[in-house]
């Protein structure tokens, strides 16, 4: 926790944790207002969590969410309101501090000089020019200049975003390239599925962002308000403009938690979990390890979804849990998948299936989970059967692993980057944008029909970095994605199933059916999983060595 005073009334943070209220309320902040929306990271307390920390230190709070990077004039007025109702001194919170400092500035641009505003926020450490140049525009931020440019700019320091940033260095060392993200750690997500079956511990699936940023690479620490491609132009946080001479946006995607009633309030408590956190990964272990009878959930919401795979991983891994310990008769399992099929690469169904049989699961299709009632311990679903009319069932649970529903980022779903649907548009071969030619993208944002994980992005990165190359030397798009995903569904300790294909759902094995038959659960697939796949991650694939990930070439005549 770092607390920031802009004035004797006014404190702003980075995000806060409940562990941190007796240090602020030792500091004097009698109110907090948390302009930080509920699951914008993966390792953030609700503010429900946050409010009753608060509470029991005899401190008042205020929910009063905004957007990273989409500070508007009737946030400023909520702000202003709350600083009105609350006692002072007051701390508002975000995941840097600079979304609060932004609305503070506004809020006092009316009656404070514009320097004196500059001043007491930089004393308090941000940068606020941004904020005055809107101001002075009248409330629109001018791209015509930034205050900082780079060959390429690259929004998301992810799985992808970090991999086509060492890729592009190792093709060309005098780029400069940028990557932009407010993010202070870096997560190995897929291991997230390992820490809720009681294999990985949580700590060893996070590293620092700083130590991840390739060498040469500029790491911009802010989130992106909105994109002025026509203008080559990335409006940050604060409202600073960096200029570009090509862009890749790779920012993941949106867990909407928010879109299940009652479920932000009960995460983490009254049996409801999921392995799509963080922080909740080890309290999904911890379900599996006290369970001796009674329900459990797993969900599985409409696609598109971050590895689709994962909401039955952790469905396998507890089943398996059980089993050994031979509690499994007293419990009963169902799936609840939104969609109507087990697994959307037929291939794999038939070993998929002698597991669900094993673990005596139940499935039920076409069921997508509506709200969560975690005192009562409900679930209400609404089932959508073909050629039937929807219904909403609920269903009791001692515990429900849930699998949020996910869309893109509220800032690209906003930019005229988008699709109908907020994707990224791009070419699904070159990754390029269908319209802006000097923009790509890739992982989870872009609306290519492959499946969302980290091995297609570590497959996709090599390509951006070779078009993007080619295009700098004036050549047409010289490589081709081919849609490359990789899913290894772990059945029971020790055996996964390897799923890997591509577009249309065409196998793509890395391997030879003699060593390692995919279809089929297998040891060899496990032994890759624990042992093999994180420390490529870590280091190969975020430091641009591109084992087993070279480049398809583009073929005469794709687009």
């Amino acid at each position: 926790m770092e607390l920031k005073k802009i004035t004797n009334k006014t404190w702003v943070s980075p995000q806060i944790a409940p562990e941190d209220m007796n240090a602020i309320k030792a500091a004097g902040i009698r109110a907090i207002i948390c302009n930080r929306p509920d699951g914008e990271g993966a390792d953030q307390p609700t503010f429900e969590e946050i409010e009753a920390a608060a509470k029991s230190a005899g401190i008042e709070a205020l929910y009063v969410p905004v957007q990273s990077g989409m500070v508007r004039d009737e946030d400023v007025a909520a702000f202003s309101a709350a600083l009105k109702e609350l006692p002072r001194p007051v701390l508002a919170y975000c995941r840097s501090g600079t979304r609060s400092a932004t609305l503070w500035s506004f809020h006092e641009s009316k009656k404070r000089p514009m320097p004196e505003i500059l001043a007491a926020t930089k004393a308090a450490g941000y940068d606020m020019n941004g904020v005055a140049r809107r101001i002075a525009n009248g409330g629109k931020t001018p791209t015509d200049t930034g205050d900082a440019k780079y060959d390429v700019v690259i929004v998301g320091g992810g799985a992808g975003g970090i991999s086509v940033a060492a890729s592009l260095r190792a093709r060309k060392s005098n780029l400069s390239v940028a990557i932009i993200d407010p993010a202070d750690i870096h997560y190995y997500q897929p291991g997230w599925t390992m820490v809720g079956g009681g294999i990985f511990e949580a700590q060893d699936t996070a590293k620092t962002m700083g130590s991840l940023i390739p060498r040469g690479v500029k790491w911009i620490k802010a989130a992106v308000a909105a994109f002025e491609p026509e203008n080559n132009a990335v409006i940050l946080d604060g409202c600073r403009v960096v200029k570009y001479d090509r862009l890749v946006v790779s920012p993941g995607l949106k867990l909407d938690w928010g879109a299940v009633e009652g479920l932000e309030e009960t995460l983490g408590r009254n049996g409801v979990t999921s392995n799509y956190r963080y922080d909740l990964a080890p309290y999904t272990w911890q379900l599996v390890e006290g369970m001796i009878e009674g329900r459990a959930l797993f969900t599985q919401p409409p696609m598109p979804i971050k590895c689709a795979g994962a909401p039955q991983k952790a469905l396998y891994l507890s089943g398996d849990a059980w089993f050994r310990r031979g509690v499994l008769k007293d419990i009963d399992i169902q799936f609840m998948n939104a969609g109507g099929v087990l697994f959307g690469v037929k291939d794999y169904v038939p070993a998929l299936m002698q597991y669900v049989e094993k673990y005596d699961a139940t499935l039920n299709y076409f069921h997508n989970l509506v709200s969560v009632d975690g005192p009562v311990k409900t679930a209400t679903f609404k089932v959508s059967k073909p050629d039937a009319e929807p219904e909403h069932v609920t269903v009791e649970f001692d515990m429900i692993h849930v699998c949020p529903p996910q869309t893109a980022p509220d800032f690209i779903r906003v930019s005229p980057l988008a699709d109908a649907a907020g994707w990224v548009d791009v070419d699904q071969a070159t990754l390029r944008h269908k319209v802006y030619d000097n923009i790509w993208s890739l992982g989870d944002v872009m609306n290519a029909p492959n499946a969302k994980t980290a091995a297609a992005a570590r497959k996709q990165a090599p390509t951006v970095a070779d078009n993007i190359v080619a295009d700098i030397a004036g050549r047409s798009p010289t490589a081709a994605y081919d849609g490359y995903g990789s899913c290894p569904l772990t059945v029971e300790r020790g055996k996964i199933v390897l799923a890997e294909f591509g577009y249309g759902g065409v196998l793509k094995p890395s391997f030879p059916q003699f060593l390692l038959d995919g279809t089929k659960p297998t040891r060899a697939a496990w032994f890759l999983k624990e042992k093999m796949l994180p420390p490529i991650y870590w280091q190969a694939m975020l430091r641009g060595k591109e084992w087993m990930a070279k480049p398809e070439k583009l073929k005469v005549g794709a687009q």
